[in-house]
């Protein structure tokens, strides 16, 4: 086991393997020796305006450690950033406007540290008008479809793909066009307004986050603690979510799935030390990628 996780209860493991079998059962399926990284998908992920570079830098992270096959990165800037990510060198970079030139993506994830200029907007159209893969929208993406309706119409026949939203309470609230206090008030209401009015998959994050699918069904996630209450935390969601759509994982499995390894994660860094005071956004990638391996691993 690795050194950093010795502190899990074998039973405590045995649990959440019979947790994952029973709820997302693809989630526990090892991998075929006969394979190769295109079996895994390829995510592509837009955001990283100048000075938000690490929100997609964590989602990225977060999507290879996860299991993605290839993961490419299109930053919202007329130029690269950097040449390399110097810690994970596997990750591939562009522009978005180069990233959007690529036909191989399976799934893209957009929004994180994306901002809300023109030009993100005009980039999130483009997505949004020319995708028939998997989609995940979270942070500014969100921003931008409540400041601007016809974006995302308010219609399931609207997406010929997957759709899935990943707001927090002041996000959701935007795209309701109410109040924070008012989605907090009523949380179940608030994300099966979300998942109806845009044909959805929808995760309403906080304690206990709740997901509700197109057609009305909600569930609460049971795992998670306070440490996921730090920056980047939800763009490392968003890369985890988008890496499991990415690997052609079914929908309901890969965000409710995703969302409870996301959650169970922090669970596991607070029993080893790690956090919840403290915990960093980047921390939990190691975490999750040990959970994936565990889970198999029968």
């Amino acid at each position: 086991m690795n050194q950093l996780f010795l502190h899990i209860d074998a039973d405590q493991l045995t649990q959440w393997r019979r947790h994952a079998r029973n709820h997302y059962s693809a989630l526990c399926q090892p991998r075929p020796e006969e394979s190769n990284k295109g079996s895994f998908g390829t995510l592509g992920i837009i955001g990283g305006a100048p000075g938000m570079s690490g929100s997609i830098m964590l989602a990225g992270s977060a999507a290879l450690k996860s299991g993605c096959g290839k993961v490419w990165l299109g930053f919202h800037q007329d130029g690269l950033p950097l040449p390399v990510l110097s810690e994970q060198p596997e990750i591939m970079l562009a522009t978005d406007a180069q990233l959007r030139q690529r036909t191989d993506v399976t799934t893209w994830v957009i929004g994180c540290g994306l901002g809300t200029s023109d030009g993100a907007q005009a980039r999130l159209r483009e997505v949004l008008g020319n995708t028939t893969v998997p989609l995940l929208l979270d942070a500014d993406a969100l921003n931008l479809v409540a400041k601007q309706d016809d974006l995302l119409p308010d219609s399931s026949s609207s997406c010929s793909t997957s759709l899935v939203m990943t707001p927090h309470p002041a996000e959701a609230a935007r795209l309701l066009h109410n109040h924070t206090a008012d989605v907090q008030a009523n949380r179940h209401r608030a994300v099966l307004q979300l998942a109806k009015r845009y044909g959805a998959w929808v995760v309403l994050k906080g304690h206990h986050s709740l997901i509700a699918s197109p057609d009305g069904q909600v569930e609460q996630n049971p795992s998670g603690n306070a440490g996921l209450a730090t920056a980047g935390s939800g763009d490392v969601l968003s890369g985890i979510i988008g890496s499991l759509l990415a690997q052609h994982i079914p929908t309901h499995q890969a965000v409710a799935g995703g969302v409870w390894l996301h959650g169970l994660a922090a669970e596991i860094l607070a029993t080893n030390g790690i956090g919840p005071i403290g915990l960093c956004a980047g921390e939990i990638v190691d975490a999750v990628r040990w959970l994936r391996n565990m889970l198999t691993d029968t």
